[in-house]
């Protein structure tokens, strides 16, 4: 399909259309090695793949709507390959000569960029969190089995030994019978590296650097001027184009979790405490509840999520285990059960039990580890398995769907301050039904897929 079909596909279907026949690439060029393309290669985001794997692969395409943000990226890299500032061009011009992508860009353009190379039957590794909205998690997930491709999320956490010891445990009954759950965070600091607090909103406007593309960068989001603050990284404190700290750190940290207790979607969501904020702005601290309901032989689980400063330390039972001693863990995420109490890290990472009793049992007599190790991180684990030499990436689409799911229910919850009762077989919120405009938001001319959710 040319660039020229493809434009006129999307304005006069209101859709991208869909290869219907297309598979997975057969996964490594006569070297041995992927074509690689990154979409997204600016910023340390981007080195991390680099670094971390793909290096070893043949590099064969770059994009990003920011020239100059890229500049030394790409002097390290040394490359000489197609350069793009939309990847809808280099996916229509170049989609039979690349095996993998690798997303790396706003929240906003993790979908779009992720579903066109999955429809071209390429590999993707995207960026935490998977996607901007419900319908869009669950599209993925459906498309990284229509396509029969390799996938993975970048919750690098999920590819730890910590995790897996986390889960090990929790499983094997170590802290006994787990109902609650308790994650914080410090929250987002206005006006420093990542997150912004505007005077207005909108913000005031002002000139786009001279080397970006900002049409480009807004993608699916609706048309408005440019703000200083939005780039490099305070984008994720507007709900146009980010999550805030659930979308950026809950990946992390629900992740041990929802993996441990085998979590789905939650009933209800409710939004116990917000600081209040800008229409559009995320808060600068929040208390979020989620109540997800009994499965197989495990009871209701409740788990709440704090972000920003507040005394998180009387709710629930986790005080009966001394929260005074687990806080110099540092750890941040607890799951409370009948016997004691592990807590994990912001990115998983190794766990602590208390009371001592039970930490010294575990630690004596651990359980057998039955979860498979990683050896190199969630970039080779991803590599290996389009090679055909590992099983599935642990946070596979089908997986990272289900965790993303979890926290855009409760970023709405926050974001409008309110209880959500989600009936996850029907995909709706059945308690405030003007809020299904956000199960499935509306995209621009150009930039939408298909409209049933």
């Amino acid at each position: 399909m040319n660039r020229r079909t493809f434009m006129q596909t999307a304005a006069g279907a209101a859709a991208i259309a869909t290869p219907q026949a297309a598979l997975a690439k057969p996964g490594k060029s006569a070297n041995g090695k992927l074509n690689i393309a990154f979409i997204g290669s600016g910023g340390w985001i981007a080195q991390q793949p680099y670094k971390q794997g793909c290096s070893e692969e043949n590099l064969v395409a770059f994009c990003d709507v920011d020239r100059d943000h890229c500049a030394e990226n790409m002097k390290v890299w040394r490359t000489d390959q197609p350069f793009f500032d939309d990847f809808r061009v280099m996916l229509d011009r170049m989609h039979k000569e690349i095996d993998a992508v690798v997303v790396s860009t706003p929240d906003h353009t993790h979908f779009a960029a992720t579903q066109m190379a999955l429809e071209r039957g390429i590999h993707v590794y995207t960026q935490k969190p998977l996607a901007d909205d419900i319908w869009q998690c669950r599209t993925l997930a459906k498309s990284r089995e229509r396509y029969r491709v390799i996938t993975q999320m970048g919750n690098q956490g999920h590819a730890g030994d910590g995790i897996r010891d986390s889960v090990g445990a929790v499983r094997a009954g170590v802290i006994g019978e787990v109902t609650q759950v308790f994650c914080r965070n410090s929250g987002p600091e206005m006006g420093g590296t990542h997150f912004a607090d505007p005077a207005t909103m909108p913000p005031p406007s002002s000139s786009a650097p001279g080397g970006l593309s900002w049409d480009l960068w807004l993608g699916p989001a609706a048309k408005r001027d440019f703000y200083r603050d939005y780039l490099p990284q305070k984008w994720r404190s507007f709900y146009d184009f980010g999550l805030g700290m659930l979308g950026d750190f809950g990946c992390h940290t629900l992740d041990t979790p929802v993996w441990a207790l085998d979590l789905d979607s939650p009933t209800v969501v409710e939004c116990l405490r917000r600081e209040k904020s800008l229409e559009g702005v995320i808060p600068t601290a929040s208390h979020i509840r989620f109540h997800f309901p009994a499965k197989g032989a495990r009871g209701p689980v409740t788990l709440d999520w704090f972000d920003g400063p507040q005394d998180w330390t009387r709710v629930g039972r986790i005080d009966a285990f001394g929260v005074e001693h687990a806080g110099q863990f540092g750890r941040a995420c607890w799951m409370v059960g009948t016997r004691g109490l592990l807590a994990c890290g912001t990115h998983a990472g190794p766990p602590a039990l208390l009371p001592e009793e039970v930490s010294d049992a575990w630690k004596a007599n651990p359980p057998q580890k039955t979860i498979p190790r990683v050896q190199g991180g969630p970039f080779r684990e991803w590599i290996r398995a389009i090679k055909g030499e590992r099983p599935e990436p642990g946070s596979h689409f089908g997986v990272a769907a289900n965790l993303t799911e979890i926290i855009l229910l409760g970023v709405l919850a926050q974001r409008f301050q309110t209880r959500i009762e989600w009936d996850s077989r029907a995909g709706r919120i059945t308690n405030r039904p003007e809020l299904n405009a956000f199960v499935k938001e509306p995209a621009r001319t150009g930039w939408r897929f298909g409209e049933t959710p």
